[in-house]
């Protein structure tokens, strides 16, 4: 049983083998001329998404043919080769051209999730008893699809974290319409945020403290559901990693599985294709 459906494993492969340096079977550079052949991407691959969807340490997916050191080590190089934000930029790519982002409404917001190994991007969770948390800010189109994220310890403020995630959504995306609506919650409620937007033209609907939030909800809920469609994945709910860029990898891999799975329900009803899914839940 796979850990996510062939319909989004499979082309999530061909993207993600395509930016995969080419490397020999063997080791040219062993001293004896022989060693052992080399582990194939797409078999640390699979056990890379093992890892993210169930949460589980490497030594408890590790099998026979593929060590724990070498799903961390092929980890750490594909985290640095920044694999993982390519394929994302590249699936964002896909879904604007078949089905359309819908940048005039953007939403941005913060999750705190636990990281009881601590680690570069790690921090005291205020909502944890001052335990290791991780912080995501995450700024998603006007149905939820996750264009930029960012991460940091628990104990940082939303607010800060406003610019680099609008930066990061830029980045993946590319150009933007002239006029963007920003959906905020009463987190961002502080005359240094309404600078920041007014100085990058973006327009915002923030929620006022003081309020209760149901009567102001607004159209920021839908990055509240991507929040929780990405805390679906063990990985990002309990995350384990201490290096930064690793953690990041997880982060985007994720958001790459949360837009194929849209796009993929949503092409449903506008284009037909071999092995078109017929239920809404995808096998």
């Amino acid at each position: 049983m796979p850990a996510v459906p062939f319909c989004l494993l499979d082309p999530l492969w061909d993207q993600f083998a395509a930016l995969l340096p080419v490397r020999e079977a063997f080791s040219a550079s062993h001293p004896l001329g022989c060693h052992r052949r080399r582990v194939s991407d797409r078999v640390v691959f699979e056990h890379v998404v093992l890892a993210l969807v169930h949460g589980s340490g490497y030594e408890r997916i590790a099998s026979p043919g593929c060590s724990d050191r070498t799903i961390r080590r092929r980890v750490k190089q594909w985290a640095e080769l920044g694999i993982a934000q390519r394929v994302h930029a590249l699936a964002l790519e896909a879904y604007d051209r078949m089905v359309g982002l819908g940048l005039a409404e953007m939403s941005v917001d913060g999750c705190i999730t636990k990281a009881p190994s601590g680690g570069e991007k790690a921090g005291r969770s205020p909502v944890d008893r001052g335990k290791q948390g991780l912080k995501r800010s995450v700024a998603s189109d006007a149905c939820g699809v996750p264009l930029g994220i960012v991460s940091d310890g628990a104990n940082r403020h939303d607010s800060p974290l406003l610019g680099p995630t609008l930066a990061a959504a830029r980045t993946q995306v590319g150009a933007m319409p002239e006029c963007v609506n920003v959906n905020l919650d009463r987190g961002y409620d502080s005359a240094k945020s309404r600078a920041l937007l007014a100085e990058l033209g973006l327009t915002a609907e923030i929620a006022r403290k003081g309020i209760p939030a149901p009567i102001q909800a607004g159209k920021r809920w839908v990055v509240e559901r991507t929040h929780s469609w990405m805390n679906a994945y063990g990985k990002l709910r309990r995350c384990t990693e201490k290096n930064g860029m690793v953690v990041d990898f997880y982060l985007h891999l994720a958001a790459v599985l949360v837009t194929l799975r849209m796009l993929i329900r949503r092409s449903t009803s506008r284009y037909r294709w071999d092995g078109r899914p017929t239920t809404r839940r995808l096998k």
